[in-house]
């Protein structure tokens, strides 16, 4: 089938005539360069060549300097621009840090702005603040207190915020060498449901497509993803999927505005006229999401929708979806997915329709007590048609991070070491041959597990490499408690963070690291589309005493068991990269890179090319998936946390440029409004079993029944024990009754 032209200019495809949107909800972009040019104004040469001559820090989609490997255009988006100042601002004034009194209660942002740690700092307990102290001090006192505790009693977490593959690696081969399973990172909390899915169904974990897939095939649909706010560089690949005539569909409880319309600044006819980007938005509920993937199903079943050539040949499990599906009555799945029956098959005809189509998610899948289902109830769907190892198809877990697709790849898993392998006693026997020491078989602890433990004192050492478990768990307050409650942290960051500043037990440790535009020898990111992709060293200011974070793992290593010193003690980032090659077989190439636009895609284009699938029987396996019981009491909603104008929990600005919500908005259909006689802004608070929060009344298009509340402010609405049953990541939705604050008039209660 050959590749569909695009054409010049689409003007059915334009989103208004007010030329570049004037008075239309939208970023504005070019604002965003102006207010970057001032931020970095004393670094506007370093500045610049982290933008051109580096590789992306920000979402996953992996831009090389400010090009990538989809298209011959211009790539810069806001996200980036806001996180350059990370890597340009000067050290901060330790004497801020005297009395960490002054600072607790402060914005996250603010915190951010003091500037970059300088040196590593020490606050033992009863102290008022931090004082300095030598790296040396610093690892050794660190390193006598992991050398004291039974290595159950120790962990770490690390976040993706730019973290490269090279500190990942060697990172969990430090954390094995003290004897230890107990680290996991951010791409768990993200996509570890997609993980099992794609894993169980196609013998694959990772996207089986590349962006380029997107341009030309029939049909996009986005579930439960917003790639407007979180991946905004990708709206330009639907710019010009749309002008090549593919259809977007959006299934998501929120009609996100920027997928509805987008204006793409570096193209002049979407940034003059916008483009108006899904053809067809599905409004279900939050939680809806498998009542309405196997009504279509259920539709193409009945209506012989599918590619029986393919699911017969190629395909394991479709009778027994069938039957599954058969026995799901139609009022079950309308009154689960929140809409009636005729939208499930008004998709269905459109997947049938199609030759060819892609499926992305992202977290608003994933992040539930059945993340794991919802998932292969989309590679259900996409199994339909053999939409997947061919030109323009694809099931694509989403990434929002740079960082989140190697970090699960190199091992700095609980539950898995490097390539993904499980934790057996012949994967770990393997490895300990490699590296030359015991690598421990049993079951390591997740983040949320951690703080747990961290709560119930069965947690002696805490080492985080960034992140802010204050603001990405759910229930903040019980986090704060087990965070105090662990005898040693360590912190391993470039600049503050809310939770540095809680007490400790014993004693808390700041470590500052390197950026990794600062680190010698470069490093490497892996893309959502499986890209590794070299990153080099930057020259320009430096922070001193920063190292970078492969070296604080290894000297801590070092002196927990000297033994391990030459395994964990990596000369250069080329000798970590020449290890993750032998440790991890996909990986082979990485090795070779060098050089500034070096990359390698592992496992080609597209995963199980032509049908193959590296399963045990070599077919892809349908799943059978039970519809869940959403129990939702009586005058109560369904709330979700969404993202604004930020960054993972990086708050950029108060006011999302999108739709106009601020941070305090409780997103509200109209029908629910009215229905409780609130106005645009009135005051309300939202109560759960877990807390409480203020916002105001921000009419919506939303499915009545459901409210949306930005996050992390959300979290104190959630409860920490829902969790999914394989990855164990926290359901991040939960129920709320609705209050008119008090002081504005009589009480409204109700759903």
């Amino acid at each position: 089938m050959g590749k569909r032209r695009e054409k010049w200019i689409d003007p059915a495809n334009w989103a208004s005539l007010k030329p570049f949107g004037i008075g239309e909800g939208r970023p504005n972009n070019y604002k965003e360069i102006v207010k970057a040019v001032g931020e970095n104004k004393d670094q506007l040469k370093y500045a610049w060549k982290i933008l051109t001559e580096g590789t992306c820090d920000g979402c996953a989609l992996g831009t090389k300097g400010i090009r990538d490997w989809t298209m011959r255009e211009v790539h810069l988006c806001n996200i980036r621009l806001r996180l350059l100042r990370l890597n340009t601002m000067p050290p901060l004034d330790a004497g801020v840090l005297n009395d960490v009194a002054n600072l607790r209660g402060k914005k996250s942002t603010y915190l951010r702005e003091l500037g970059r740690l300088p040196f590593p700092m020490i606050r033992r307990a009863g102290d008022p603040g931090f004082t300095r102290i030598g790296w040396d001090e610093a690892l050794d006192l660190a390193g006598e207190k992991l050398r004291a505790s039974d290595p159950s009693r120790f962990g770490t977490y690390l976040t993706s915020r730019g973290v490269p593959n090279e500190n990942y690696f060697a990172a969990q081969k430090a954390m094995r060498a003290m004897g230890s399973n107990n680290i996991d990172n951010a791409a768990r909390i993200c996509h570890s449901p997609s993980t099992f899915g794609l894993k169980g169904a196609l013998g694959v974990a990772a996207t089986t497509c590349s962006y380029s897939d997107w341009i030309g095939s029939d049909l996009i649909v986005f579930v439960g993803s917003n790639p407007a706010n979180n991946q905004p560089v990708a709206m330009k690949y639907l710019y010009h999927a749309k002008k090549a005539g593919t259809k977007i569909v959006s299934i998501n409880p929120y009609r996100e505005p920027g997928m509805e319309r987008y204006w793409v600044p570096s193209n002049v006819e979407s940034a003059v006229f916008g483009t108006k980007i899904s053809d067809r938005t599905f409004q279900i509920n939050i939680g809806g999401d498998i009542g309405f993937l196997n009504g279509v199903a259920k539709s193409m079943v009945d209506n012989d929708w599918i590619d029986r050539e393919f699911v017969d040949e190629h395909t394991t499990g479709y009778d027994s979806l069938k039957d599954s599906l058969a026995n799901q009555s139609w009022e079950a799945l309308e009154a689960t997915a929140g809409v009636d029956r005729s939208e499930m098959i008004e998709l269905a005809r459109m997947i049938g329709k199609a030759k060819t189509a892609i499926f992305v998610w992202s977290m608003g899948v994933t992040q539930h007590e059945v993340g794991e289902d919802n998932v292969r109830a989309i590679i259900n769907l996409g199994l339909t048609k053999g939409f997947v190892g061919r030109p323009n198809c694809g099931l694509m877990p989403i990434r929002g991070h740079s960082g989140v697709q190697g970090g699960a790849e190199m091992g700095a898993y609980s539950t898995a070491l490097p390539g993904g392998l499980p934790i057996t006693d012949e994967t770990a026997a393997s490895f300990a041959d490699q590296w030359g020491f015991d690598v421990p078989t049993w079951t390591g602890q997740t983040a949320p597990e951690m703080i747990d433990a961290g709560y119930e004192g069965k947690l002696d050492v805490l080492i985080s490499s960034g992140g802010n478990f204050l603001e990405v768990l759910p229930d903040p307050k019980y986090c704060k408690q087990a965070l105090e409650r662990i005898p040693m942290r360590i912190h391993i960051d470039i600049c503050l963070s809310s939770q540095m500043l809680l007490d400790s037990t014993e004693a808390v440790l700041l470590l500052p690291a390197e950026t990794r535009y600062e680190m010698a020898g470069g490093v490497t990111e892996t893309s959502t589309e499986r890209r590794i992709i070299f990153s080099p060293e930057i020259s320009g200011p430096r922070i001193a005493e920063a190292w970078p974070e492969y070296r604080i793992f290894g000297e801590l290593a070092a002196r927990v068991r000297p033994d391990t010193a030459e395994a964990v003690l990596y000369p250069s980032t080329q000798a970590i990269r020449d290890d993750i090659a032998k440790a991890v077989p996909f990986y082979a190439g990485i090795e070779k890179l060098a050089k500034f636009g070096d990359a390698v895609q592992y496992g080609g284009a597209h995963l199980c090319w032509d049908w193959k699938f590296p399963t045990d029987d070599g077919k892809a396996h349908f799943s059978t998936v039970r519809l869940p019981e959403l129990v939702r009491p009586d005058g109560t909603f369904a709330v979700a946390t969404r993202r604004g104008k930020q960054f993972n929990s990086m708050v950029h600005e108060h006011q999302d440029s999108l739709n106009g919500a601020e941070r305090e908005a409780v997103l509200m259909s109209t029908h629910d409004a009215d229905r409780l006689g609130l106005a645009n802004g009135d005051k309300v608070t939202l109560t759960s079993d877990f807390g409480s929060m203020d916002g105001h009344v921000f009419r919506a298009p939303l499915t009545p029944g459901n409210l949306q509340v930005h996050w992390p402010e959300g979290e104190v609405l959630i409860g920490r024990s829902r969790r999914s049953p394989q990855a164990g990541i926290p359901d991040y939705n939960g129920n709320v009754r609705v209050e008119r604050t008090a002081s504005v008039g009589g009480p409204v209660v109700g759903s």
